[in-house]
Protein backbone atom coordinates (compact mmCIF):
# COMPACT_ATOMS: atom_id res chain seq x y z
CA UNK A 1 0.00 0.00 0.00
CA UNK A 2 1.78 3.39 -0.84
CA UNK A 3 1.80 5.80 1.50
CA UNK A 4 -0.28 8.51 0.16
CA UNK A 5 -2.93 8.72 -2.50
CA UNK A 6 -0.99 11.55 -4.33
CA UNK A 7 2.29 9.92 -4.22
CA UNK A 8 1.02 5.99 -5.85
CA UNK A 9 2.62 6.31 -9.66
CA UNK A 10 5.60 4.47 -8.85
CA UNK A 11 3.97 1.94 -6.23
CA UNK A 12 1.02 1.24 -8.76
CA UNK A 13 -0.10 -2.22 -9.84
CA UNK A 14 0.18 -3.53 -13.11
CA UNK A 15 -3.37 -2.00 -14.74
CA UNK A 16 -6.52 -3.88 -13.99
CA UNK A 17 -4.44 -6.30 -11.31
CA UNK A 18 -6.40 -4.87 -8.38
CA UNK A 19 -9.67 -6.10 -10.22
CA UNK A 20 -11.29 -8.93 -7.29
CA UNK A 21 -12.53 -12.07 -9.04
CA UNK A 22 -16.50 -12.96 -10.20
CA UNK A 23 -16.36 -15.30 -7.29
CA UNK A 24 -15.45 -12.19 -5.03
CA UNK A 25 -17.97 -9.42 -6.58
CA UNK A 26 -20.87 -12.06 -6.26
CA UNK A 27 -19.98 -12.42 -2.56
CA UNK A 28 -19.50 -8.78 -1.58
CA UNK A 29 -22.63 -7.83 -4.11
CA UNK A 30 -24.49 -10.70 -1.82
CA UNK A 31 -23.18 -9.04 1.11
CA UNK A 32 -24.31 -5.50 0.36
CA UNK A 33 -28.01 -6.46 -0.59
CA UNK A 34 -28.34 -8.37 3.28
CA UNK A 35 -27.10 -5.18 4.25
CA UNK A 36 -28.99 -3.07 2.74
CA UNK A 37 -32.19 -5.15 3.29
CA UNK A 38 -31.20 -4.81 6.91
CA UNK A 39 -30.36 -0.92 6.89
CA UNK A 40 -33.79 -0.21 4.73
CA UNK A 41 -35.94 -1.70 7.72
CA UNK A 42 -35.41 0.20 11.18
CA UNK A 43 -34.41 -2.21 14.30
CA UNK A 44 -31.93 -3.70 11.94
CA UNK A 45 -28.51 -2.38 11.20
CA UNK A 46 -26.20 -3.48 8.33
CA UNK A 47 -23.61 -2.49 10.68
CA UNK A 48 -24.37 -5.79 12.68
CA UNK A 49 -24.32 -7.74 8.98
CA UNK A 50 -21.35 -6.72 8.12
CA UNK A 51 -20.25 -7.94 11.49
CA UNK A 52 -21.47 -11.20 11.27
CA UNK A 53 -20.02 -11.75 7.78
CA UNK A 54 -16.48 -10.64 8.94
CA UNK A 55 -16.34 -7.25 6.93
CA UNK A 56 -17.10 -4.69 9.37
CA UNK A 57 -13.34 -3.90 9.91
CA UNK A 58 -12.78 -3.91 6.47
CA UNK A 59 -15.70 -1.46 5.88
CA UNK A 60 -14.70 1.12 8.34
CA UNK A 61 -11.11 0.90 7.59
CA UNK A 62 -11.98 1.99 3.88
CA UNK A 63 -14.64 4.73 4.74
CA UNK A 64 -12.42 6.43 6.63
CA UNK A 65 -9.47 5.96 3.95
CA UNK A 66 -11.87 8.09 1.47
CA UNK A 67 -10.67 11.55 2.42
CA UNK A 68 -10.90 14.99 0.40
CA UNK A 69 -7.11 14.04 -0.25
CA UNK A 70 -8.16 10.51 -2.11
CA UNK A 71 -10.86 12.12 -3.51
CA UNK A 72 -8.89 14.87 -4.63
CA UNK A 73 -5.42 12.70 -6.26
CA UNK A 74 -8.06 10.24 -7.79
CA UNK A 75 -10.02 13.03 -9.79
CA UNK A 76 -6.55 14.80 -10.60
CA UNK A 77 -5.12 11.52 -12.15
CA UNK A 78 -7.84 11.59 -14.53
CA UNK A 79 -7.32 15.10 -15.71
CA UNK A 80 -4.41 16.92 -17.34
CA UNK A 81 -4.27 19.04 -14.62
CA UNK A 82 -1.52 16.99 -12.21
CA UNK A 83 0.89 16.05 -15.31
CA UNK A 84 -1.33 14.58 -17.48
CA UNK A 85 -4.08 12.00 -17.94
CA UNK A 86 -2.58 8.28 -15.94
CA UNK A 87 -5.53 5.54 -15.70
CA UNK A 88 -2.55 3.33 -13.62
CA UNK A 89 -2.22 6.21 -10.94
CA UNK A 90 -6.21 6.74 -10.63
CA UNK A 91 -6.43 2.94 -10.20
CA UNK A 92 -3.55 3.31 -7.73
CA UNK A 93 -5.57 5.53 -5.30
CA UNK A 94 -8.52 3.81 -6.01
CA UNK A 95 -6.79 0.66 -4.05
CA UNK A 96 -5.99 2.88 -1.62
CA UNK A 97 -8.85 2.70 -0.55
CA UNK A 98 -10.38 -0.25 -1.29
CA UNK A 99 -12.87 0.93 -4.22
CA UNK A 100 -13.76 -1.93 -5.68
CA UNK A 101 -14.77 -3.31 -2.39
CA UNK A 102 -16.96 -0.34 -1.56
CA UNK A 103 -18.26 0.08 -5.21
CA UNK A 104 -19.86 -3.38 -5.64
CA UNK A 105 -20.94 -3.65 -1.78
CA UNK A 106 -22.85 -0.22 -2.23
CA UNK A 107 -24.42 -1.41 -5.79
CA UNK A 108 -25.71 -4.92 -3.11
CA UNK A 109 -26.66 -2.07 -0.66
CA UNK A 110 -28.35 -0.15 -3.25
CA UNK A 111 -30.35 -3.02 -5.45
CA UNK A 112 -31.38 -3.94 -1.93
CA UNK A 113 -32.45 -0.75 -0.51
CA UNK A 114 -34.71 0.41 -3.77
CA UNK A 115 -36.31 -3.35 -3.43
CA UNK A 116 -37.11 -2.73 0.18
CA UNK A 117 -38.29 -0.05 -0.23
CA UNK A 118 -40.96 -0.14 -2.40
CA UNK A 119 -42.25 -2.81 -0.44
CA UNK A 120 -42.52 -0.61 2.27
CA UNK A 121 -44.42 2.07 0.31
CA UNK A 122 -46.97 -0.37 -0.72
CA UNK A 123 -47.50 -1.68 2.68
CA UNK A 124 -47.81 1.62 3.54
CA UNK A 125 -50.55 1.95 1.35
CA UNK A 126 -52.23 -0.99 1.84
CA UNK A 127 -51.96 -2.47 5.82
CA UNK A 128 -49.59 0.17 7.75
CA UNK A 129 -50.86 -1.30 10.93
CA UNK A 130 -48.98 -4.49 9.14
CA UNK A 131 -45.72 -2.54 8.74
CA UNK A 132 -45.23 -0.48 12.11
CA UNK A 133 -46.73 -3.87 14.17
CA UNK A 134 -43.27 -5.37 12.35
CA UNK A 135 -41.42 -2.39 12.54
CA UNK A 136 -41.94 -1.77 16.61
CA UNK A 137 -41.40 -5.62 16.79
CA UNK A 138 -37.62 -5.29 15.05
CA UNK A 139 -37.22 -1.57 17.28
CA UNK A 140 -38.56 -3.49 20.74
CA UNK A 141 -36.00 -6.78 20.03
CA UNK A 142 -33.44 -4.49 19.33
CA UNK A 143 -33.40 -2.66 22.16
CA UNK A 144 -33.69 -5.80 24.44
CA UNK A 145 -30.33 -7.37 22.77
CA UNK A 146 -28.56 -4.09 23.16
CA UNK A 147 -29.53 -3.17 26.65
CA UNK A 148 -28.28 -6.57 27.19
CA UNK A 149 -25.11 -6.06 25.80
CA UNK A 150 -23.52 -2.58 27.59
CA UNK A 151 -23.82 -2.20 31.17
CA UNK A 152 -24.45 1.99 32.80
CA UNK A 153 -22.32 2.13 35.82
CA UNK A 154 -21.78 6.45 36.00
CA UNK A 155 -23.48 9.00 36.65
CA UNK A 156 -22.37 10.26 33.44
CA UNK A 157 -23.95 7.25 31.47
CA UNK A 158 -26.68 7.27 33.34
CA UNK A 159 -27.64 10.93 32.32
CA UNK A 160 -26.90 10.14 28.66
CA UNK A 161 -29.09 7.33 28.40
CA UNK A 162 -31.82 9.55 29.73
CA UNK A 163 -30.88 12.14 27.15
CA UNK A 164 -30.97 9.58 24.58
CA UNK A 165 -34.46 8.11 25.46
CA UNK A 166 -36.35 11.35 25.83
CA UNK A 167 -34.87 12.92 22.82
CA UNK A 168 -35.97 9.76 20.43
CA UNK A 169 -39.32 9.84 22.28
CA UNK A 170 -40.12 12.95 21.81
CA UNK A 171 -38.70 13.91 18.49
CA UNK A 172 -41.19 11.03 17.26
CA UNK A 173 -43.85 12.20 15.19
CA UNK A 174 -42.66 15.85 15.99
CA UNK A 175 -39.79 16.16 14.03
CA UNK A 176 -41.88 18.18 11.11
CA UNK A 177 -42.95 21.07 13.83
CA UNK A 178 -39.76 21.30 14.49
CA UNK A 179 -37.22 20.74 10.95
CA UNK A 180 -40.71 21.63 8.81
CA UNK A 181 -41.81 19.08 6.25
CA UNK A 182 -39.72 20.35 3.48
CA UNK A 183 -36.10 19.55 1.97
CA UNK A 184 -34.11 20.83 5.10
CA UNK A 185 -35.63 17.76 6.97
CA UNK A 186 -34.58 15.60 4.36
CA UNK A 187 -31.07 16.59 4.55
CA UNK A 188 -31.38 16.73 8.27
CA UNK A 189 -32.55 12.85 7.63
CA UNK A 190 -30.02 11.85 5.31
CA UNK A 191 -27.19 13.48 7.29
CA UNK A 192 -28.08 11.39 10.56
CA UNK A 193 -29.62 7.78 9.21
CA UNK A 194 -26.37 7.06 6.75
CA UNK A 195 -24.12 8.16 9.69
CA UNK A 196 -26.35 5.33 12.15
CA UNK A 197 -25.92 2.67 9.10
CA UNK A 198 -22.50 1.97 9.75
CA UNK A 199 -22.60 1.58 13.42
CA UNK A 200 -23.65 -2.26 14.98
CA UNK A 201 -27.20 -2.65 16.42
CA UNK A 202 -28.12 1.04 15.73
CA UNK A 203 -30.30 1.02 12.08
CA UNK A 204 -30.60 4.14 9.78
CA UNK A 205 -34.10 3.77 9.33
CA UNK A 206 -34.88 4.04 12.86
CA UNK A 207 -33.30 7.50 13.08
CA UNK A 208 -35.94 8.03 9.35
CA UNK A 209 -38.97 6.64 11.83
CA UNK A 210 -38.05 8.88 14.61
CA UNK A 211 -38.01 11.97 12.16
CA UNK A 212 -41.13 10.31 10.52
CA UNK A 213 -39.30 10.19 7.36
CA UNK A 214 -38.83 6.44 6.69
CA UNK A 215 -42.67 6.15 4.99
CA UNK A 216 -42.13 9.01 3.19
CA UNK A 217 -38.33 8.68 1.53
CA UNK A 218 -39.36 5.09 0.63
CA UNK A 219 -42.29 6.38 -1.71
CA UNK A 220 -40.27 9.18 -2.84
CA UNK A 221 -37.47 6.07 -3.71
CA UNK A 222 -39.79 4.69 -5.64
CA UNK A 223 -41.42 7.23 -7.43
CA UNK A 224 -37.69 8.38 -8.57
CA UNK A 225 -36.96 4.84 -9.51
CA UNK A 226 -40.01 4.60 -11.80
CA UNK A 227 -39.47 7.90 -12.73
CA UNK A 228 -36.30 7.18 -14.14
CA UNK A 229 -37.80 3.78 -15.94
CA UNK A 230 -40.30 5.56 -17.77
CA UNK A 231 -37.35 8.04 -19.08
CA UNK A 232 -35.51 5.00 -20.44
CA UNK A 233 -38.73 4.51 -22.47
CA UNK A 234 -39.39 8.10 -23.47
CA UNK A 235 -41.24 9.31 -20.64
CA UNK A 236 -41.34 12.89 -19.33
CA UNK A 237 -38.49 14.18 -17.16
CA UNK A 238 -41.09 15.86 -15.16
CA UNK A 239 -41.88 12.23 -13.29
CA UNK A 240 -38.20 12.62 -11.77
CA UNK A 241 -37.46 16.35 -11.31
CA UNK A 242 -39.59 16.45 -7.44
CA UNK A 243 -39.06 12.57 -6.22
CA UNK A 244 -35.24 13.89 -7.72
CA UNK A 245 -34.45 16.52 -5.80
CA UNK A 246 -35.81 15.11 -2.49
CA UNK A 247 -33.66 12.14 -3.36
CA UNK A 248 -30.53 13.90 -3.85
CA UNK A 249 -30.98 16.29 -1.08
CA UNK A 250 -31.36 12.73 0.88
CA UNK A 251 -27.95 11.25 -0.72
CA UNK A 252 -26.39 15.12 -0.05
CA UNK A 253 -26.99 15.02 3.53
CA UNK A 254 -26.14 10.97 3.52
CA UNK A 255 -22.36 12.09 2.45
CA UNK A 256 -22.07 15.17 5.06
CA UNK A 257 -22.84 12.75 7.90
CA UNK A 258 -20.94 9.68 6.60
CA UNK A 259 -17.80 12.02 6.13
CA UNK A 260 -18.81 14.16 9.64
CA UNK A 261 -21.03 12.63 12.23
CA UNK A 262 -20.02 9.02 11.56
CA UNK A 263 -16.35 10.17 12.51
CA UNK A 264 -17.65 12.19 15.46
CA UNK A 265 -19.47 9.30 16.80
CA UNK A 266 -16.55 7.37 15.97
CA UNK A 267 -14.38 9.72 18.05
CA UNK A 268 -17.10 9.59 21.16
CA UNK A 269 -16.91 5.86 21.10
CA UNK A 270 -13.25 6.24 21.40
CA UNK A 271 -13.06 8.92 24.53
CA UNK A 272 -15.95 7.71 26.53
CA UNK A 273 -17.05 4.15 24.99
CA UNK A 274 -20.12 4.01 28.17
CA UNK A 275 -21.58 7.26 27.60
CA UNK A 276 -21.85 6.91 23.91
CA UNK A 277 -23.46 3.53 23.79
CA UNK A 278 -26.16 4.36 26.59
CA UNK A 279 -27.00 7.16 24.57
CA UNK A 280 -27.36 5.51 21.24
CA UNK A 281 -29.26 2.18 23.11
CA UNK A 282 -31.39 4.63 25.31
CA UNK A 283 -32.11 6.29 21.02
CA UNK A 284 -33.61 2.84 20.38
CA UNK A 285 -35.82 2.11 23.22
CA UNK A 286 -37.13 5.55 22.81
CA UNK A 287 -37.88 5.07 19.49
CA UNK A 288 -40.51 2.54 20.39
CA UNK A 289 -43.22 5.41 20.65
CA UNK A 290 -42.73 6.15 16.52
CA UNK A 291 -44.66 2.92 15.06
CA UNK A 292 -47.17 3.09 17.73
CA UNK A 293 -47.57 7.24 17.27
CA UNK A 294 -47.99 6.46 13.56
CA UNK A 295 -50.74 4.09 13.42
CA UNK A 296 -52.43 5.97 16.58
CA UNK A 297 -52.64 9.24 14.25
CA UNK A 298 -53.01 7.57 10.72
CA UNK A 299 -55.80 4.48 11.69
CA UNK A 300 -56.08 4.77 15.40
CA UNK A 301 -56.50 1.93 17.65
CA UNK A 302 -59.30 -0.71 18.28
CA UNK A 303 -59.27 -4.68 18.99
CA UNK A 304 -58.32 -5.44 15.75
CA UNK A 305 -55.74 -3.07 14.98
CA UNK A 306 -54.31 -4.09 18.24
CA UNK A 307 -54.22 -7.79 18.08
CA UNK A 308 -52.73 -7.14 14.26
CA UNK A 309 -50.17 -5.04 15.41
CA UNK A 310 -48.87 -6.66 18.31
CA UNK A 311 -49.30 -9.86 16.45
CA UNK A 312 -47.19 -8.80 13.59
CA UNK A 313 -44.72 -7.45 16.00
CA UNK A 314 -43.76 -10.66 17.39
CA UNK A 315 -42.39 -11.35 14.00
CA UNK A 316 -40.71 -8.51 13.51
CA UNK A 317 -38.98 -9.55 17.38
CA UNK A 318 -38.40 -12.86 15.82
CA UNK A 319 -36.17 -12.05 12.70
CA UNK A 320 -33.96 -9.40 15.10
CA UNK A 321 -33.87 -12.33 17.92
CA UNK A 322 -32.67 -14.91 15.15
CA UNK A 323 -30.27 -12.27 14.25
CA UNK A 324 -28.74 -11.91 17.36
CA UNK A 325 -28.27 -15.80 17.44
CA UNK A 326 -26.13 -16.17 14.40
CA UNK A 327 -23.76 -12.87 15.71
CA UNK A 328 -23.66 -14.60 18.89
CA UNK A 329 -19.97 -13.74 18.88
CA UNK A 330 -20.60 -9.98 18.58
CA UNK A 331 -20.19 -7.82 21.61
CA UNK A 332 -21.25 -4.35 21.43
CA UNK A 333 -18.19 -3.37 23.12
CA UNK A 334 -15.84 -4.34 19.82
CA UNK A 335 -17.60 -1.67 17.94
Amino acid sequence: MSSSPDHATDEAPALGESVPPLREWASTYLIGVFMGSADAVPGVSGGTIALIVGVYERLITAITAVTPRAVSGFLKALTPLDGGVSVRRAEAVFDEVDGWFLLILLTGILTAVVIVTRIVATLNESAPVVLYGFFFGLIAASGVVLLRAISIRTVGAGVAAVAGFLFAFLMSGQARELFGGGLPLVFVAGTVAVSAMILPGLSGSLILVILGQHARLSETLSAFVDGLAGLATGGSTDAITGPGTVVVTFVAGGLVGLFTISRAVRYALNRSREVTLAFLVALVVGALRAPIATVRADVGFSTSVLVTFFGVSVVGAVVVLALDHYAADFEIEDI
